[in-house]
């Protein structure tokens, strides 16, 4: 048997909500010799400038990230990010400079600049109930807004994504994706974004996660991914063949998130199915990424 490609998984419980801090943004860090994962703990919260450093500076040779947002917008529903907009980005990396450069003034790596645009504006649902004339542009009769290739693979497995044009809901995962693209775009030359960079032969790579399949695949149903007791998490952690948390009682479900995906992570990572699903096209890598362990 080969030996592991990667020797650390850490796994990255997103928030894109604004202001400097965020309880919503946690970080587990798995080691392929074993042991559970382990939270990386701060005297405060983390701030999303905390985490870009972190990737930038500090991170174990030879670590697999998982970041939980959505690294990129629908194309190929459309042919475009922005259909019917001259300056539409042609593809991912493109949409990422688009919005760290609108988003420049924004404080904490926010992204309100660029969702209230009046260039960009139509095509999400945003707060107060205004859903743009283009949120749906593909012709969806569902209120879900447009997916990526990948968010269909997801709904396949049983998960049940939704747009990362949504800004609005517990389901809203668009300021997550927006103010993740300004880490990824931030992050060029230092750190691969797998599959818009090739996974190379060595060293750490990013991926984007969707805790939700980390959770199924511990033998959770899509209704209870998220897991909020010490207990429960350590029988979703045995379904990976991963020893148990640390301590007992309650845990918040971002903390649970990242021990999970992180042990979920150092399970996976070996299996060449999940660095090949059936829809990953060359185009689809450049415009519109993947979730790493959608098939």
């Amino acid at each position: 048997m080969s030996p592991p490609r990667f020797s650390h998984f850490l796994a990255v419980d997103w928030s894109g909500a604004a202001g400097e801090r965020h309880r919503g943004i946690a970080l587990a860090l798995a080691d392929a010799a074993g042991g559970p994962p382990v939270l990386i703990e701060r005297s405060r919260a983390w701030s999303r400038e905390d985490v870009l450093a972190l990737l930038c500076e500090d991170l174990p040779p030879d670590t697999l990230v998982g970041l939980d947002l959505g690294m990129s917008l629908p194309f190929a529903d459309c042919g475009a990010f922005f259909p019917d907009l001259p300056n539409s980005p042609p593809d991912a990396r493109s949409l990422w400079a688009m919005v760290d450069e609108i988003c420049a003034g924004d404080p904490h790596l926010g992204a309100s600049s660029f969702v209230d645009h009046p260039d960009f504006s139509a095509y999400f649902r945003r707060h107060g109930g205004r859903e743009g004339e283009r949120f749906r542009c593909d012709g969806a009769a569902h209120g879900r807004g447009r997916f990526r290739v990948t968010e269909h693979a997801q709904a396949a497995q049983g998960c049940k994504p939704y747009s990362n044009f949504n800004l609005i809901g517990a389901a809203q995962v668009g300021k997550s994706s927006l103010t993740g693209m300004r880490v990824l775009h931030r992050l060029r030359g230092t750190l691969p974004v797998w599959p818009i960079d090739p996974l190379p032969v060595a060293g750490s790579v990013l991926v984007e996660i969707y805790t939700s399949l980390a959770a199924l695949e511990a033998q959770r149903s899509a209704s209870r991914s998220k897991i909020r007791t010490i207990a429960d998490l350590s029988r979703a952690l045995a379904a990976l063949d991963s020893p148990p948390a640390a301590g007992d009682g309650a845990i918040d479900d971002h903390r649970s998130d990242a021990l999970l995906a992180a042990a979920w992570l150092r399970k996976v990572a070996d299996d060449p199915l999940r660095w090949r699903p059936r829809g990953l096209t060359p185009e689809i890598a450049r415009t519109e990424g993947w979730t790493f362990g959608a098939l």
